[in-house]
């Protein structure tokens, strides 16, 4: 293969897209639905991810999530080029041999970075910021790296045929369990009524995701063509229907829509078509946006209330289940004429259902054991939670010395 100018533009463009996603994407979205004396603690989180997360990718994690795996199991990539050493301006990119392997790298860094940023939303306001430094730092080594070379990177679940285009499993169910795991580990906030102090930021931080998530499906596609093109649709399409199902379920149970309910309702929709994007048809991703709403609706209203656990901007509800429902669906509607990679139970292959449920709890299960595994060692060694002082007065005056209002 050769160098393609215009892929190479367009996953430049992609990459600075999901960059977007993040900073200040999320930090936005999250810090809007903070309380105000937390604003600048939760922007804060996504800030130093991105920083950690940059770096952590250039020194080791990039290869060892993307070569070729270093043992007959598929666990992990070999580690060459650590420090980023060996590659060239020139080279190509062993799994998208028409873009530089610079510029795929930096993709890729972008999708760990708002993985360990979305885990954030579980435990704002009451987690240290130290501590969460060094969790982001481990983390990302951890867990999120094998998991990235199981699926993406040629390891164990690519080799069982799991299909995920741009995430569902290595982001959203990744970073829904680890904040569940989190979650539970810090036990519930002192004041567990959450209002937004600002819905505006929120908003706009919702407003950024859905643009910048055009760059993170479509840009999946590695090329720019036709599959692009397509994931680009089905990623509108849904994400629109999901808002509508979330503005309808709260006119039903409440009688009045909400701003909070449609931006809660785009994101579902956006993290339930993240792995089905470069395999379904827009009839399917109607579907898939109108019914994950429904779910993530359920997991947030009633499954937590009933099992009690205080993830705090619902990462699980919206992430983790939406992104399971994606991951299912992709086995239910993968169509092989959008791509020939992908087979799903409505074209004639029920098999792929199963490797997909086989890829959801191979996930789920490392993610949230080894979450727990690392948040337990830290809460040993040097605490995670901030003192009951400092969450009651607020996390930015006391751990940053730094007030988002002076009014």
């Amino acid at each position: 293969m050769v160098l393609d100018s215009g892929d190479t533009a367009w996953m430049l463009v992609s990459t600075a897209l999901v960059m977007l996603m993040t900073v200040p994407g999320v930090a936005l979205f999250y810090g809007g639905m903070a309380k105000r004396e937390n604003v600048l603690n939760t922007i804060f989180m996504s800030l130093i991810a991105f920083a950690i997360t940059s770096v952590i990718w250039v020194l080791y994690a990039f290869p060892l999530a993307f070569n070729t795996s270093i043992d007959p199991w598929g666990l992990i990539g070999a580690p060459a080029n650590l420090l980023f050493s060996g590659i060239g301006v020139d080279d190509l990119a062993a799994l998208a041999p028409t873009i530089p392997t610079t510029v795929y790298a930096a993709f890729q860094m972008t999708f760990a970075a708002i993985t360990v940023a979305l885990i954030s939303g579980a435990v704002v306001g009451r987690m240290k910021a130290s501590s969460w430094i060094v969790f982001s730092v481990v983390w990302i080594s951890l867990i999120y790296v094998p998991i990235a070379h199981w699926v993406w990177g040629g390891g164990f679940l690519a080799q069982l045929g799991a299909l995920d285009f741009a995430g569902g499993t290595v982001v959203h169910i990744d970073s829904g369990v680890a904040g569940l795991a989190l979650a539970l580990l810090l036990g519930r906030r002192k004041d567990v009524a959450l209002l937004p102090h600002h819905l505006g930021y929120s908003v706009i931080g919702a407003a950024l995701l859905w643009f910048g998530w055009f760059g993170f499906n479509a840009g999946s596609a590695l090329t720019a063509g036709g599959l692009a093109g397509s994931a680009f649709l089905v990623t509108n399409t849904a994400t629109a229907a999901a808002m509508i199902s979330w503005v309808a379920i709260d006119i039903i149970k409440t009688g009045k829509p909400t701003i909070l309910g449609a931006i809660s309702g785009a994101v579902a929709g956006l993290v339930a078509i993240t792995p089905a994007a470069g395999f379904v048809t827009v009839q399917a991703a109607i579907v898939i946006g109108l019914v994950t709403s429904v779910f993530s609706y359920f997991a947030i209203s009633w499954l937590k209330p009933r099992l009690g656990y205080d993830d705090a901007l619902d990462v699980f509800g919206i992430h983790g289940i939406s992104g399971a429902w994606g991951a299912i669906a992709t086995g239910l509607f993968a169509a092989p004429f959008i791509n020939s990679l992908g087979t799903g139970v409505f074209y004639g292959n029920p098999g792929q259902l199963l490797t997909q449920i086989i890829a959801i709890v191979v996930v789920a299960a490392y993610s949230f054991i080894g979450t727990l595994i690392i948040g337990k060692l830290i809460d040993i060694t040097m605490g995670l939670r901030v003192e009951d002082k400092t969450e009651i007065e607020g996390l930015d005056t006391n751990l940053h010395e730094e007030s988002g209002y002076r009014i």
